[in-house]
């Protein structure tokens, strides 16, 4: 069986240990969880947000990765915090094309840390520049929405979740919905009222342990299984 594209934006890194200049890199392990999946991760190369849609046109599914904090000001924050950092404003304006894309077609997605910051600042959300307790090498429980489509990814409404973060929602956009959250409040996870597609965003990272835990792997397995869906059904695709 044909694996289904899965399109998985790099990152963009100012060294590796393999290159002699600045690179793209993504993260092995959910290149890997995309794999185990069955999908094929497409490495695209964040550039250009105005042909975002046409290029995405020949993906399957989106996956936004984590990665460095959102410019303040592209949430209409005036100041900007000191512990503020690697904003790319290059990567932002992709990414945040990216979301309104995948949204407006249907395209199946799953945001994951930055990814779900994104998916809430491309729709009129904002955000917490730094939170007064950071979910940073931490891994804590997750409760989930019985009626989510990620709890019903996951088979579970409660998950042990690994986290690193020093940012979180502030105020969730409008056509969002929260269906996770921390003990302390943080939302953990949020999907549109109203989408045309599967689409979850998760403020953890599933990746992480993905290999050990059957209900963080089931993430990726149903980003591709909707994946694969998306590929046989007639849609018009924004060009």
């Amino acid at each position: 069986m044909t694996r289904p594209l899965i399109a998985l934006p790099c990152r963009f890194a100012a060294t590796t240990s393999a290159l002699r200049y600045a690179a793209e890199v993504t993260a092995l392990a959910l290149a890997e969880a995309v794999y185990a999946a069955g999908g094929e991760p497409f490495m695209m190369h964040p550039a250009e947000p105005a042909g975002a849609a046409s290029r995405l046109a020949r993906a399957d599914a989106l996956l936004l990765p984590g990665g460095g904090d959102l410019a303040p000001s592209s949430y209409g924050a005036d100041t900007v915090h000191e512990r503020v950092y690697d904003v790319d404003i290059a990567q932002d304006a992709f990414d945040l094309a990216a979301a309104r894309h995948a949204l407006a077609v249907g395209l199946p997605t799953l945001a994951v840390c930055r990814g779900l910051q994104v998916v809430n600042v491309a729709l009129g959300g904002t955000l917490t520049q730094d939170m007064p307790a950071h979910h940073r090498h931490v891994v804590h429980r997750v409760t989930l929405a019985p009626d989510s489509a990620v709890a019903r990814a996951a088979g579970a409404t409660e998950l042990d979740a690994s986290c690193y973060h020093h940012q979180c929602v502030d105020r969730p956009a409008l056509g969002l919905r929260i269906t996770g959250t921390a003990s302390d409040g943080t939302v953990e996870a949020l999907e549109p009222v109203a989408a045309g597609g599967w689409f979850v965003a998760v403020q953890w990272h599933p990746e992480d342990t993905a290999h050990t835990d059957p209900a963080q792997q089931a993430l990726f397995d149903t980003l591709t299984d909707q994946a694969r869906r998306h590929a046989h059904t007639p849609l018009v695709r924004t060009p």
